[in-house]
């Protein structure tokens, strides 16, 4: 067999990563701790908590989904919304970027300027 044959698309491992991103905010996150992560924390340590300007009224508060009465579910919805939310702000940020890029050269190399 020839190594161009046992090579892996990206477009296969990119769903790959996706789909596990997936399972895991959708599925594991419920399983995670209900402590306070590192920011609320010290907001709470700190005695400043009830300052945070994310009311109650934005649709994915408090890590779960406003209109879904199942918790399970809330969380489960909130978690695959975020992974997705990022991966298009990341997706679309990379696009631009790229587009930005400098010109090819015919070689296939990017003429890129370096700062001294």
């Amino acid at each position: 067999m020839s190594a161009a044959r046992d090579r892996v698309s990206l477009r296969w491992v990119a769903a790959g990563f996706l789909l596990v991103a997936l399972v895991l905010a959708g599925i594991v996150s419920h399983y995670a701790s209900s402590s306070p992560d590192g920011l609320n924390r010290v907001a709470e340590e700190q005695g400043f908590s009830d300052t945070a300007r994310s009311g109650p009224d934005s649709p994915l508060a408090g890590y779960s989904t406003s209109d879904v009465d199942d918790d399970r579910l809330s969380g489960g919805v909130a978690g695959v919304v975020g992974v997705l939310v990022v991966l298009l702000l990341a997706g679309g940020l990379t696009f631009v970027v790229r587009r930005r890029g400098g010109s090819e050269d015919p070689d296939g190399t990017a003429d890129r300027q370096t700062v001294a």
